[in-house]
């Protein structure tokens, strides 16, 4: 499940001795965040609170727990911050609003609340369209883009308004435990482990119906892809080949942020921080050791 990398070789695979053994002494903490923007959300984090930080935004119906694979395999010394968005697990549900600009926003707030001024941005799915737009929103306080997983619009998807239409719109209640499975198994290309899937079906049934439909419904509206093209940051743009959500025709779209790079994982789906998280943090500590080299160099 080795990775084609464009611009780099890949790192090498860890043992499984190791990885378990890493996951194993990962400390985690939990805070709940009072916003400004009027909502309180659930904040993970682990590492070094003094080290490089990395933000981590999830994607539909998931939450900060669902990073915790990602986090395991992060270099200790990297400050990873997993929020739960609003709507999602265990974080306030308003009524609204939901457009990606208020997540942004919620980002923003939290990454105040916790005394990071400038960071990486991580966005997995929906998260990854959080992501490009806080870059946009907010350039002074990115150091970095990592997109996974990702697509610069829903708008005009075909596929993805059919879905809505015949499962989301005509939804009444959470989704149920078979339901919630059933989503999270279709975004797999490899198995992951048991009490994992178990977490994420537990938080997809979280999220409300009326945020189900509004965050569709602002992602299907929405269309931000002309100003990636300005973006001045580094970017790695990370996509399976088996993923049956995002098609490579996005990855290119995505390609147009100046000076990014696409890393294809052969054989993995929609979530391959789920399916290969060692090699993803592999991946993303390159990238932040090479970037903080460049900044030092200035």
């Amino acid at each position: 499940m080795t990775p084609i990398l464009a611009d780099a070789a890949p790192p090498p695979e860890t043992p499984a001795h190791i990885r378990s053994s890493k996951a194993a002494m990962t400390q985690f903490t939990h805070q709940r965040l009072a916003l400004p923007t009027g909502v309180e959300l659930d904040v993970l984090q682990s590492g070094d609170p003094l080290g490089p930080p990395i933000l981590l935004l999830h994607g539909l119906s998931d939450s900060a727990p669902s990073m915790r694979p990602l986090m395991e395999a992060l270099p200790p010394h990297v400050r990873a911050i997993a929020i739960t968005q609003r709507g999602h697990g265990d974080s306030g549900k308003p009524a609204g609003p939901y457009a990606t600009d208020a997540f942004v926003a919620d980002a923003a707030a939290a990454l105040d609340a916790l005394g990071v001024r400038r960071t990486v941005v991580y966005g997995h799915s929906m998260g990854s369209l959080v992501a490009q737009r806080f870059a946009m929103r907010h350039p002074e306080r990115t150091a970095g883009l990592v997109l996974e997983g990702a697509f610069p619009s829903l708008s005009g998807n075909a596929a993805v308004q059919a879905w809505y239409e015949a499962e989301i719109a005509p939804m009444t209640a959470p989704m149920s435990p078979e339901a919630a499975r059933a989503f999270q198994e279709s975004t797999l290309a490899r198995p992951v482990p048991p009490a994992f899937l178990d977490l994420v079906t537990n938080e997809t049934q979280k999220l409300p119906v009326h945020a189900w439909k509004a965050i569709l419904q602002g992602m299907m509206a929405e269309d931000y892809s002309a100003e990636l093209r300005r973006l001045q940051v580094p970017a790695l743009i990370i996509w399976g080949d088996q993923d049956a959500f995002v098609g490579r025709g996005d990855q290119d779209v995505l390609k147009t942020i100046p000076g990014s790079r696409l890393v294809v994982f052969e054989g993995v789906g929609h979530s391959p921080h789920w399916e290969d998280p060692e090699q993803v943090a592999g991946l993303i500590a390159m990238m932040m050791q090479a970037q903080r080299a460049v900044e030092a160099a200035r």
